[in-house]
């Protein structure tokens, strides 16, 4: 499949991650040895005869033709330019390519048309083993983070990704395969193999998973589902000699086996700083039902609505929420219960540092509720739009929200009742840092309202990073 070169029309290369052609720069000053290639600009009876895929090694062709099949709908240039265009960024969305070019030439042979075109992808596929290697240093300890991935394992976009993390308190690990349905990238299959430890200091508390799961996710509409299946053995165990006896009470092992469904809807124009839009996710999680010795169902959701207002400043206002519900007369695991407060959520209070406790310990609770209200604004000396600037925001916000357990054998006014009570809040301002498109740091000044008993807070400058925030 070799590319094609034509008198009556120069290639027309498209290059780099972002095509930004414009369709008048393709235009020379019309000469006479060039009255055929503005005959071919101005017509809008072009077929596309052939589309060639140069630089394939072990990809599958199959694959392929799922994701340029449109370019041979193009009716003119420049509906082939878009829907080339278009093409070449599906073909860089599978993750497969580190890079993909397009040339759009006239067509030649014996059964080449008047006005017949030939588009050519030119791909450089990804190596069959990549891996990488680096360093993480946090208080007193450190870790060093291996990763191993194995893209396009069989030829259709699968991917086979191993993570081995060794540190000076915990080694963990991760196996996992990914395979995307041919033409529906969005739908796709995950199996993952895993031993993880977590410590948690406001529970006093360490938790070793060792699980398997297995997840599903596909659109429906303009709604994004995903089905999951987890089998997981946990380890509950003291990080302190300290712990309260609550939380010694919940040390041991046990083994949670759980099916969970998420929709969500999301309209925005950005993960990190939307603008506009809005967002809604829905999961629900039912255990015990598929084996296991946890027994529960658990609700909750996120809200999240985003409005422009003058001089690119932005209104967001988000609500989170939900319930726990324990199954068969069992009481809930300390490892399945809600937490609340700190820089991701409540500003102002420390990390997970509202609703019950005992000894100091915060032990979590089956319902809560937390709602946000913020204005963002770009920095005053930020150098333009597309400058570094456009990476910051200034910050104010009002939070609030509230943890606890409920009685279920009251009804759900009086768990509503319960959950209206002792509202936590706090209001403040700062600088909010955006990190690409999948996390984001914040440098806050809270105060914090609404105090507890028992509640710990951040009263001054808080410091948070994370990819979900209130």
């Amino acid at each position: 499949m070799g590319t094609v070169h034509a008198k009556s029309l120069d290639p027309v290369p498209m290059h780099g991650r972002d095509l930004g052609v414009n369709p008048d720069d393709l235009v020379d000053s019309p000469e006479p040895e060039h009255e055929a290639k503005q005959e071919i600009l101005e017509n809008k009876d072009v077929v596309v005869q052939h589309v060639n895929i140069q630089g394939l090694g072990r990809t599958k062709e199959d694959l392929l033709g799922y994701e340029i099949s449109d370019v041979f709908h193009a009716k003119n240039l420049i509906d082939v330019m878009k829907k080339a265009h278009l093409a070449r960024q599906k073909l860089l969305r599978l993750g497969i390519f580190n890079e993909v070019e397009v040339l759009i030439d006239t067509s030649e042979g014996a059964d080449a048309l008047p006005n017949g075109l030939d588009v050519t992808f030119e791909v450089t596929e990804i190596k069959r083993l990549t891996g990488s290697y680096n360093t993480m240093v946090g208080n007193n300890e450190g870790s060093m983070v291996l990763g191993l991935k194995l893209p396009n394992m069989f030829g259709r976009a699968e991917k086979l990704t191993f993570q081995f993390s060794y540190g000076t308190k915990e080694t963990s690990y991760g196996l996992s395969f990914f395979k995307p349905q041919p033409g529906h990238f969005e739908r796709n299959l995950t199996l993952n193999m895993y031993k993880v430890t977590g410590q948690f200091p406001w529970s006093s508390l360490k938790e070793t998973d060792r699980g398997l799961s297995a997840e599903l996710n596909f659109p429906l509409g303009i709604t994004n589902h995903t089905l999951k299946w987890e089998g997981v053995w946990r380890e509950l165990g003291c990080l302190a000699r300290s712990a309260s006896f609550a939380v010694r009470e919940e040390s041991g092992h046990s083994l949670k086996s759980a099916l969970s469904h998420t929709v969500s809807i999301d309209s925005r124009n950005s993960a990190i700083f939307p603008s506009r839009g809005a967002l809604l996710r829905v999961n629900q999680e039912l255990a015990g039902y598929t084996g296991g010795d946890a027994s529960f169902l658990k609700e909750d959701f996120e809200l999240q609505l985003n409005r422009r207002l003058f001089w690119d400043s932005v209104l967001s206002a988000s609500l989170w929420g939900g319930v726990l519900y324990p199954l068969g007369g069992q009481v809930s695991c300390i490892a399945d219960r809600f937490y609340l407060g700190g820089p991701t959520s409540v500003r102002g209070f420390g990390m997970y540092s509202i609703g019950p406790q005992s000894e100091g310990d915060y032990l979590g609770g089956e319902a809560y509720w937390a709602g946000g209200l913020h204005l963002y604004t770009p920095l005053p000396f930020r150098p333009g739009k597309g400058g570094f600037g456009d990476l910051f925001r200034t910050h104010f916000f009002l939070n609030a929200g509230n943890l606890c357990n409920l009685n279920y054998g009251e009804g759900p006014r009086a768990h509503l009742q319960k959950l209206a009570e002792c509202i936590r809040w706090s209001y403040g301002a700062g600088i909010v840092l955006r990190l690409g498109n999948i996390a984001r740091l914040e440098l806050n000044y809270c105060v914090p309202m609404g105090v507890q008993s028992g509640d710990r807070i951040c009263d001054g400058v808080q410091f948070g990073a994370g990819i979900r925030f209130l």
